[in-house]
């Protein structure tokens, strides 16, 4: 990294304007909705680059800023061109600069990890572990933290989830239950000066046992995510955040159906409703319903379901808000019509469930890669089962392209099961040739 001071970014700060930095986040997450994209963007990420200490975003912050002034480059907007940040020159300063000690790292490492990700290998995950163990500082002599500790902690939850949203979870898990260790081990070891930085650190925390938790869920791991969330749950209700509470419960229904325990996924994703109810969020009571929706589903109870899906959808309506909790970017359209297409499927509704999860494809920003190859093996797994064996192979074969960059137990689960319902009409070619290439591949 390198040792100069950071130059304040006056030309961004300028295009705030008298907006707070909070009300200007708010601004630059709903500009990442207009178009698809998804950026976790809070008053502190809009500090650090008035500071000077990001001097470039990374490409998802780069297409919001540039949508939101539009005729403005990146210079316009008072970064340092990617190439200046980002080339040799730039990586042999930061290779012969020596690290602070519990420095984090600014979004531009996004990209190095995801590039990481790409090229596996053990030498290539080993630094990619690195990135995610080492963001969290050990407490401190006397059980204080601070500032420092806590954006390490929201740092952490925020990199796991961008690395996840495209390569899935099961190269993650074991990585990131070091910082997970670490960010419990500085709310054991003692307090903040400040009330209001202890309360972050309890929901940065949870949040992570939420992001750990999931990886464990999407990986197969499912009595480990079991754990997970019941500890983010019993830190939400340590701190009395309802905000962490919903998000538990959310997590915990999804799992619960994920399980078999339907009746478990309908009260969680209730006492999920009961949590938010006061949060000013229809998005997030709109994702709940649609849990409490996939628990009906699950029980056989088409009327409830469809009674929760209206509700779900009335609430949808009603729009995004600037009260949305940040961990719920990846819910939009494309997950409002996959979580749908899984309830028609759980009542054998195979042809409604395949076309809602078809328009989820469709909609789905191909960013988000891993959303992208679930969608698509619902899709396989509802045509299968409702008899259209060769489209099914077509929509198999296009999970199987994705499968070297997403790494999720739950999908090849989806995957092999379409395996299983297609193997009686492998004489057709389309069906004989994904047979053929996913015994090769899996």
């Amino acid at each position: 990294m390198a040792t100069s001071r950071a130059v304040p970014n006056l030309a961004f700060r300028r295009l705030r304007g008298q907006r707070s930095a909070g009300e200007f986040a708010a601004a630059v997450r709903r500009a990442a909705r207009e178009i698809g994209e998804q950026v976790a963007c809070d008053a502190r990420y809009i500090g650090r680059v008035e500071s000077g200490e990001i001097r470039c975003p990374n490409y998802a912050y780069e297409r919001v800023f540039l949508h939101m002034f539009p005729g403005l480059s990146l210079t316009d907007l008072g970064f340092t061109a990617r190439e200046r940040v980002r080339g040799r020159g730039a990586r042999a300063a930061a290779a012969a600069a020596p690290a602070p000690q519990n420095t984090i790292r600014n979004d531009e490492e996004s990209d190095v990890l995801r590039r990481a990700f790409m090229t596996s290998g053990t030498a290539t995950l080993a630094a990619a572990s690195l990135g995610l163990g080492g963001a969290v500082p050990a407490p401190r002599a006397g059980g204080r933290f601070g500032e420092t500790e806590v954006n390490a902690v929201e740092e952490a939850v925020r990199r796991i989830r961008l690395l996840d949203d495209r390569h899935g979870a099961d190269r993650l898990y074991r990585m990131a239950a070091e910082p997970l260790r670490s960010a419990y081990a500085l709310l054991d070891a003692g307090t903040a000066a400040r009330q209001s930085t202890t309360d972050r650190m309890h929901a940065g925390a949870g949040e992570l046992a939420l992001s750990v938790g999931w990886l464990a869920h999407d990986s197969g791991r499912l009595e480990d995510a079991r754990s997970h969330y019941a500890e983010a749950l019993a830190t939400a209700r340590v701190a009395g955040d309802p905000a962490l509470e919903a998000h538990a419960f959310s997590n915990t229904s999804f799992l619960a159906r994920d399980a078999g325990r339907y009746r478990e996924a309908v009260r969680a994703a209730q006492a999920g409703q009961r949590a938010g109810k006061h949060l000013s969020s229809p998005r997030l009571l709109a994702l709940l319903t649609l849990r409490e929706a996939g628990g009906w589903a699950g029980l056989g109870d088409r009327a409830a379901c469809e009674e929760a899906l209206g509700r779900a959808h009335t609430l949808f309506g009603r729009g995004p808000g600037d009260a949305d909790p940040e961990w719920m970017s990846f819910f939009g359209e494309p997950e409002l019509e996959a979580l749908e297409a899984q309830c028609w499927s759980a009542l054998g509704d195979w042809s409604r469930a395949a076309r809602h999860a078809h328009r989820a494809i469709v909609l789905q920003n191909p960013h988000f890669t891993r959303n992208l190859a679930l969608y698509r093996a619902q899709l396989a797994t509802d045509l299968a089962r409702g008899g259209s064996p060769e489209e099914a192979a077509a929509a198999g074969e296009r999970v199987l392209d994705l499968l070297d960059e997403v790494q999720s137990s739950r999908i090849r689960a989806m995957l092999a099961e379409t395996v299983r319902l297609l193997a009686p009409h492998q004489a057709g070619p389309a069906v004989a040739s994904f047979l053929a290439r996913h015994a090769a591949v899996v």
